[in-house]
Order: C-alpha cells, then structure tokens, then sequence
C-alpha cells in the first residue's frame, strides 16, 4: 500500500502542479512587481508578451524565471536575464555565491510547515462532515474539500509567501533584507500590512481547482489500485 499511495500521490500532484503553474506565475509577479495593474491585466500582458517555459525544479529558480518579463526569442529585443533553470542556477550561484540559491529557506519552511497540517486536515474534516458514517467520500465531496483545503492553506500561507518571494528577488534587485524579519518591517513601513495578502485572490483562484484535481486524482488512484 505505501507504493500504490506514493504513485498516486506523485500522479495527483504533477496533475496539480500544471494546472496550477500559470496562476503560480501570475501570483509571483503580483507579489514581487508593482507594474501591473491586477490579475486581468497580469496576465493579459504575460500571455501577449511571453511564452510559458518556466520549468525550473526550485523555488528560487523558478520565481526568478517567472519575473522575467522580456518578451523571448524577438528581434531588437532585450534578451531574457536567464537563457533557462540551468543557466538561471548557474548565474546565481556566480553572481551571489552559494547562499545566493537558499535565499527565502527560511520563509518557505515556516510557510510549509504549518501550512500543510492545516491542509490536511481541513481536507478530512470536510470529507467526515458530508460523508455519512462507514461510507467513502463521494467524488462531489473530494472535489469540494480538496478545492476548499488548497484555500484554507493559502490563506494562512500567503504572507509568508510574499515574504518568500521578496527575498528570492532580493539579490537580481540588489537589495539585500537582514533577514526574514527585516524584509516583513521593510515591507510593512513601506506598503502597509496589506501587502502580505498581496496574491491571495489568485492563490485561492488557483488553489481550488488544483487541489480539487490533486485529491480526486489521488482518492481515485487509490480506489483503482484497492
């Protein structure tokens, strides 16, 4: 059973993980640029303007490559600051030495951490309250709890994830944050407490269709596999 849950498991979250992609990318900007005008104009501007190739494997590399907004491969164009993950990996680790490519750790842990109990068990205290006693879940259920836990998570995750972000694109900004607390009061003393929910509307826009998938996926998976 560990190996049918670890398959299904990495199944639902790829599914998850392209689904969600483009709003990830949206969310990163709102978060770290001020040239936009909302989510709308966001990703109108995105979709004229670039083509969708950010695959990097981390965090880091991939905000830094969702930030870049030089159009691709046109003519009298500035080129893109990272030709790709490698070149973006590599150009960090030369240009900000290795604690370049650990920058946000920190954040991105405390967010994590509680983030994904929380996740979980919003997720089965929603399946228990409308499956009756000694039933399964129906797909309905799955759909709604897993789209209404990615939510849950987000709200609680959010400010850390700006702050994540921040000091992710700290070093291509040359700006340096003291540390996790320094970014919060920077930011804070300079936009205000909203801005750690700046990209909550699209992460819960995005939240909710890619968990939905993500858990139906891998209650279906496991079903199949019983």
């Amino acid at each position: 059973m560990p190996v049918e849950e670890f398959v299904a498991g990495w199944i639902s979250g790829a599914l998850g993980l392209v689904l969600g992609h483009p709003f990830d990318t949206v969310k990163v900007r709102l978060q770290t640029q001020t040239t936009y005008r909302g989510i709308i104009d966001c990703m109108v501007k995105t979709y004229r303007h670039e083509s969708a190739y950010f695959l990097a494997p981390f965090d880091l590399i991939k905000v830094r490559l969702q930030n870049q907004t030089e159009p691709r491969a046109q003519r009298r164009s500035t080129p893109p600051r990272y030709r790709g993950p490698v070149h973006c990996a590599t150009s960090i680790f030369q240009e900000e030495g290795p604690r370049g490519l650990f920058r946000g750790a920190w954040a991105l842990t405390l967010r994590d951490t509680p983030t994904l109990g929380i996740y979980f068990v919003t997720y089965e205290w929603l399946c228990r309250q409308s499956t009756p006693d000694g039933q399964k879940p129906s797909s309905t259920t799955v759909l709604v709890a897993g789209g209404f836990a990615g939510i849950t998570s987000w709200v609680t995750a959010t400010p850390l994830d700006v702050i994540k972000s921040r000091m992710q694109m700290a070093g291509l900004k040359q700006r340096e944050y003291q540390g996790l607390l320094d970014c919060m009061v920077s930011s804070a003393r300079q936009e205000g407490l909203g801005v750690f929910f700046r990209g909550l509307t699209i992460n819960s826009a995005r939240a909710f269709p890619v968990n939905a998938v993500t858990f139906l996926s891998y209650e279906y998976l496991l079903h199949s596999w019983g």
